[in-house]
């Protein structure tokens, strides 16, 4: 009598392992299938990291040489969002109106280009994040330092989107204490 209710568990154990063995059968490939799609994923978004943060840091080097890099960096329909408050934040839609109404008011007031020094640059799927300091001479002779974090979306290799926080303090007093060169 004895055995039975042994035998009876027994068997509850071996079905309840039978069904356990056969769910592990049928979801262990499926499992197995997307650890090796999210590791094809890891590897292509570590791959556009690289590329995209690369890059950027060309661009960056080509412009402390002294190459206007804007043209080639940024895509014709960018959209630039300088934050925090004064005359020249808020949001740009093309990289034209950028260039025109945010980077020439500065720009057309210094001697010099503006030469930046990159401190870091990181990468996070299609994000580049650019932490870096500009220096320059104002056309009065002064000099014009600021500090920058730009953080890009790209695609394709361009700059879709941008954001940009620095001392608007620093690059309105250049603009209304400085006159434009002449063009």
């Amino acid at each position: 009598m004895t055995i039975f209710p042994l035998t009876n568990h027994l068997t509850g154990a071996s079905r309840k392992l039978l069904i356990a063995s056969a769910f592990l059968a049928i979801i262990g490939p499926a499992h197995a299938e997307t650890s090796a799609s999210a590791a094809r994923v890891e590897t292509t978004d570590t791959a556009v990291e690289t590329r995209n943060k690369a890059i950027v840091r060309a661009a960056f080097e080509k412009w402390r040489a002294g190459t206007y890099v804007f043209a080639e960096l940024l895509a014709p329909d960018v959209v630039w969002t300088i934050h925090g408050s004064g005359p020249v934040a808020g949001t740009y839609r093309s990289q034209k109106d950028f260039v025109e109404r945010a980077s020439v008011p500065l720009t057309s007031r210094l001697s010099t280009p503006v030469l930046p020094e990159v401190h870091n640059i990181f990468a996070d799927g299609d994000m580049v994040i650019i932490r870096f300091d500009g220096s320059a001479t104002t056309t009065s002779g002064a000099p014009y330092r600021n500090q920058f974090v730009w953080i890009f979306r790209m695609k394709d290799g361009s700059v879709v989107e941008a954001e940009a926080f620095l001392d608007l303090v620093a690059y309105q007093q250049v603009v209304e204490n400085n006159e434009p060169r002449a063009r």
